[in-house]
């Protein structure tokens, strides 16, 4: 499989998570081309606003690697991951994210804050390689709208 198939995912499962009443977004963790886990933003169902869709994957990963440091996986997501999910993603080693929308291209009225993820990464004592992968980003932003336009 190749990034675009694991963002492709990553997309699906941002549907599925609207599906449940979940925000529009996924996430996936690789390890070795194969998926170790699969994360939705399901922070509403469960009453916790930690439960994005990437901390969802990073902790099933640490669960099903058995250990804390993922040193070793990529993280894919329909979304440019959050502050909360960014700094989830340095404890965790995640030497790489990719993502699919760019937060600048969500309202800001579901997108919270004002940073910038690139500016963020550049002071932290590891850099987390980040790629934005604007190939599928209108297919990502596409369940992003439907969803804000339901929301209103």
């Amino acid at each position: 499989m190749t990034d675009r198939d694991f963002i492709q995912r990553a997309i699906e499962l941002s549907k599925e998570s609207v599906a449940i009443g979940g925000y529009p977004v996924g996430a996936v963790i690789v390890k070795d081309g194969e998926i170790v886990s699969t994360g939705l933003s399901n922070g509403k169902q469960l009453c916790d606003p930690t439960s994005h869709a990437e901390t969802d994957a990073i902790r099933k990963a640490g669960k099903k690697l058995n250990k804390r440091n993922l040193d070793d996986v990529v993280l894919y997501s329909s979304l440019e991951p959050c502050v909360m999910c960014l700094t989830s993603s340095f404890w965790a080693y995640i030497p790489r994210i990719m993502f699919a929308c760019s937060r600048d291209r969500v309202s800001s009225d579901y997108f919270e804050g004002a940073h910038n993820i690139f500016e963020l990464n550049e002071v932290g004592r590891r850099k987390i390689d980040l790629a934005h992968f604007d190939e599928l980003e209108d297919e990502a932003l596409n369940v992003i709208t439907e969803w804000e336009e339901a929301d209103k």
